[in-house]
């Protein structure tokens, strides 16, 4: 007998240890079964689950597992990344407790530290998909460092640089000085921050008092000036193009440059341009071949070898004893004192306050210095060609279709890669240099030596560079790396292509795009043909989910106090392609009874005696009841594919939960009780009979999204072996005689009963008191309906009659149509209708004044241009809500009669 109340931390674990001791989650490659491939998004392997790793699982194993039930071989491809920084910050952080510093033990050791922790702690995240339900095929599992992927790491790297797209170059990368690395945007945290805008005289070249102002909110990187530019039709500057002015501190030279960079309307209209320290400058400087010295070291403070031999005195604009006294100052430190000396120079017109977004390191918390380095870049432009091509022919779709745009927009634009990190943790750039500065890329060791011997005649001693790949680049292998390229195994001849990747949207570009770029150019095709887009999870009210504000959402708590299922269903519920989820724990909470509805349901149904039946022959039902809640099913079921085909999951959870919950659970139980409580015969052996089935269904159309509950009760009634729905087929339509005929009767049963109650709720009227129900203009089909159910109409309906009005209607009714009958209940001996009618128009004033209110303030544009979108959203949800209430009571107004 099924536990009275429904405690999913009973059997949660013990079903998911079953399945997984079973090999249920394991892809078939020697099977003839059409392939079903998803690779998993790998995780950190420092990470931990959070809500967002919530939401993309539970839809992967939501559509892993309805493809598995169809009969696919499905592969669920397992694996976490080895996160460069990410780790390296950990395992640093850890020896540093311990006294350890990590340049004092060297690189080799602590890489050793780093396996070590690797092998004690990276598994958080995966013990973790297990909790959510996430079956994956455990036994594939990979990780970016391991010695397969490698191997596809430098085969990858060789082969580019031979074709001549990796190459080394000096450019611009964002520069985090606390690691003293290149890091991707990716890794770059914009934060908005109260600083300054200083607007800086620079004396003009032969024209003594005359200046050129320029404004800048990082005084300290005027030091790597070379030039200033304005725009071409600003005349205000149109004569001094082509000139000189004097950078002040340094004394040195620098151009006057026409660029169309210059915006006339910000700050003066004047720009300095520093091309080492910014991406803009960079482009700019590059235009007019200027030059570009470095004025910061590795840790953001003041370094001068590449202008020491520029700095000239001028008198009363540059002293280069006063910048050779800022050498080695912090970056920070060296601008106020930058500040305070050009004051003193009256160098210095104005100061401005400034708020301006500040590149930080999201992971060192520093701000990030654009810093001109040499690095290897991969050349991007050229790898993106077919991926382009490939969404442009729809051999890739994304879904939603409206973020090929974004996908277009980036790929079009693409710049040059940089593919090298400066840090200890992961895959060492294959590339080692001789003595005479010569470069020598190769698969090894043995082999870089040999190709050094061929080209320079002799023995020399070669040095690996010491730099690192960017983690994205043996990410972006991950389709055809995890199942073993570049061997050629059977799995990559089954599986790749895989069907479909399910992502968010904000790493389009550093994943999907650069996956798609490596799958065309190693693999000849796409790596995917569906890009599966799905939004950020967000608190209930919209905003963006953040420690600060105390809003995170803890998925394993959720899971601890609700279940797993409860926490899969609302995120499913609430997963529209494309857009952001808004998650609360009261949602999670509410759809906990869905499940618990399910769960009451199923022990109804052993309670009466229902258990599966073999020899039960849906399509020989001769009921309308039975026919009616098979043809449902048949509805449920095809609702269900087509939401799952179209990677609705919000629609796949309603398709259910309406079906469950109101068609199952709240109709069919309870129009089948009479027949249940009488005699044995046919009528009830043929309503146990649809009643095991249509279970043994529901709990099949339900095993992807709530894949334990349904597990549970599948072992516990018997259906099949423990831990055998996992591999159940999914459910199918059956054939159903009279379908039609059985629809339009309980349908109509259902429809009269709902608004019947919907009445009664609105005009308070107890559940104690019955009255009759009057049906006026009703037809001789309708009557005989009303005959044939009278039982469950008074029952449900708490009712003591259904008859046709005769006569006059009373005085005194509240009224409903359903069809072309009019159902009149007499309430005047019950309620006072007068006081009722004076509560809704009391109610809906309440109503229409909130709509009022709400209407003003998204009218007022001031208020939508500087509000928060969660904010506006909150206000267009709040006035939908008010205007469905005022319809609601003006519905409840016009069925009372005077």
């Amino acid at each position: 007998m099924l536990d009275k109340t429904l405690s999913p931390a009973s059997f949660e674990q013990r079903i998911y240890e079953g399945w997984e001791a079973s090999g249920a989650f394991g892809a078939r490659p020697d099977s003839a079964a059409e392939p079903f491939t998803i690779m998993i998004p790998p995780p950190n392997v420092t990470g931990s689950l959070h809500i967002g790793h919530a939401l993309t699982f539970t839809i992967q194993d939501t559509l892993v597992r309805w493809r598995r039930m169809q009969g696919r071989d499905a592969l669920w491809q397992p694996g976490t990344d080895h996160a460069g920084i990410a780790t390296q910050m950990v395992v640093e952080r850890l020896l540093a407790g311990q006294g350890v510093n990590r340049r004092e033990i060297g690189r080799e050791k602590f890489v050793e530290h780093v396996w070590e922790w690797k092998a004690q702690s990276g598994g958080t995240i995966t013990r973790q998909l297990r909790r959510l339900g996430a079956s994956l095929d455990w036994p594939r599992e990979r990780f970016t460092m391991d010695a397969g992927l490698s191997e596809a790491v430098r085969e990858v790297f060789v082969t580019l640089h031979k074709q001549g797209l990796i190459y080394r170059d000096r450019r611009l990368v964002n520069w985090d000085p606390k690691f003293q690395t290149a890091i991707s945007d990716l890794e770059v945290e914009n934060k908005e921050m109260k600083g300054s805008l200083w607007h800086l005289r620079y004396p003009v070249e032969g024209e003594a008092g005359r200046f050129l102002v320029v404004a800048t909110t990082r005084p300290e990187t005027m030091l790597g000036d070379t030039a200033v530019a304005v725009h071409p039709d600003d005349e205000r500057f149109k004569d001094l193009v082509g000139k000189f002015v004097i950078l002040p501190l340094t004394g040195r030279r620098i151009p006057v440059v026409a660029d169309e960079y210059s915006d006339p309307e910000k700050g003066s209209g004047a720009v300095k341009i520093t091309p080492a320290h910014d991406f803009n400058d960079f482009a700019v400087g590059k235009r007019h071949g200027l030059g570009m010295p470095s004025i910061l070291d590795a840790d953001g403070a003041i370094w001068l070898d590449e202008i020491e031999g520029e700095l000239r005195e001028v008198d009363g604009v540059a002293e280069p004893g006063f910048v050779r006294g800022l050498a080695g100052q912090d970056r920070f430190a060296a601008r106020k004192a930058i500040v305070a000396e050009l004051e003193r120079l009256e160098l210095l017109e104005k100061i401005e306050p400034h708020n301006n977004a500040v590149p930080h390191g999201d992971r060192s918390g520093v701000p990030i210095e654009p810093r001109l380095t040499l690095q290897w870049y991969c050349d991007a432009a050229t790898l993106a060609k077919p991926a382009i091509e490939a969404v442009e022919t729809g051999a890739t779709e994304f879904v939603p279709k409206h973020f090929e745009n974004i996908f277009f927009s980036w790929m079009r634009d693409i710049q040059p890669w940089c593919v090298s990190r400066q840090l200890w943790w992961g895959h060492q750039i294959p590339a080692w240099y001789a003595p005479d500065g010569s470069v020598f890329v190769a698969k090894t060791e043995d082999e870089a030596y040999a190709e050094a011997r061929a080209k320079l005649g002799a023995d020399v001693t070669l040095t690996r560079d010491e730099d690192v790949l960017d983690t994205w680049f043996s990410s972006a292998l991950w389709p055809f790396s995890t199942l073993g390229w570049p061997q050629k195994t059977t799995e990559l001849e089954k599986y790749y292509p895989g069907d479909v990747l399910v992502t968010g949207w904000d790493i389009i570009f550093f994943w999907v795009a650069r996956m798609m770029m490596m799958g065309h150019h190693f693999m000849g095709g796409v790596p995917f043909k569906t890009v599966y887009i799905h939004g950020l999870v967000r608190d209930e009210k919209g905003q963006k989910m953040s420690k600060s504000k105390g809003n995170v959402i803890d998925p394993l708590e959720l899971i601890e106090n609700f279940g797993t299922d409860a926490l899969r269903f609302t995120i499913a519920s609430l997963a529209t392609p494309g857009r952001d989820v808004k998650l609360g724990r009261k949602r999670v909470e509410d759809f906990r009874s869905f499940g618990t509805k399910l769960w009451n349901a199923a022990r109804f149904c052993e309670m009466n005696g229902i258990a599966p039946d073999a020899s039960f022959d849906p399509t020989k039902v001769q009921t309308p009841l039975a026919r009616w809640i098979l043809d449902a099913a048949n509805n449920a079921i095809a609702e269900a594919d087509a939401a799952l085909e179209a990677y609705r999951m919000d629609d796949y959870a309603n398709a259910c939960y309406r079906f469950v919950w109101n068609g199952f659970c709240d109709w069919f139980l309870e129009f089948a009780k009479p027949a249940l409580n009488g005699p044995e015969g046919a009528e009830k052996a043929e309503v146990k009979g649809v009643a095991q089935h249509v279970l043994g269904t529901i709990l099949r159309l339900l095993h992807p999204v709530m894949p334990y509950i349904t597990e549970e009760l599948w072992d516990r009634f018997g259906y099949g072996p423990e831990f055998s729905l996992i591999r159940t087929p999914w459910p199918t339509p059956v054939a159903v005689p009279g379908a039609e005929d059985a629809r339009a009767e309980l349908d109509w049963v259902v429809k009269l009963v709902t608004e019947v109650r919907a009445v009664r709720s609105e005009m308070n009227v107890a559940p104690s008191v019955l009255v009759p129900l009057l049906l006026s203009g009703a037809s001789t089909e309708t009557l005989a309906r009303a005959g044939r159910w009278i039982d469950a109409i008074r029952r449900l309906g708490r009712a003591t009659e259904v008859r046709a009005l005769e006569g006059d209607a009373p005085k005194g009714v509240a009224q409903v149509v359903v069809d072309e009958a009019t159902v009149l209940l007499p309430l005047a001996d019950v309620i006072d209708l007068g006081a009722e009618r004076a509560r809704l128009l009391k109610e809906k004033a309440k109503s229409e004044v909130e709509a009022e209110k709400v209407t003003a303030k998204l009218s007022n544009q001031d208020f939508i241009s500087r509000a928060k979108p969660e904010v506006v959203e909150e206000n267009r949800e709040r006035l939908a809500a008010a205007q469905a209430e005022t319809a609601r009571l003006d519905a409840a107004l016009s069925r009372i009669s005077d």
